[in-house]
């Protein structure tokens, strides 16, 4: 797939809307880090641009007492893809994440 030809200002314009996607994804996991937000309450807003597109794995390192390798084993035991993001969960993926964490 060829990537389409921009102008600057269309550039500017794409690049700035991921830097803020990316802050957005940042404060997001910081407010999980810090306990201002549960599983369930991410969970909630999986239709969220910015949730819908956080990887599954990520998300879960930003829970409170998780870190790589605890992220690492739930997903390989609930068998989910280490590159499924949020929006890309299936309903019994979706309900066993919940079922353990929600």
């Amino acid at each position: 797939m060829a990537l389409p030809n921009l102008s600057p200002e269309d550039r500017k314009a794409a690049l700035q809307k991921a830097a803020h996607a990316r802050q957005a994804r940042a404060e997001l996991r910081q407010q999980i880090k810090g306990g201002a937000l549960s599983f369930a309450e991410v969970m909630s807003k999986a239709e969220d641009p910015i949730v819908a597109r956080m990887k599954v794995e990520t998300l879960l390192e930003s829970l409170p007492g998780f870190g790589k390798a605890k992220a690492s084993k739930m997903m390989e035991e609930l068998q989910i893809s280490e590159s499924r993001r949020v929006q890309g969960l299936g309903a019994r993926q979706r309900e066993m994440l919940m079922a353990r964490l929600g």
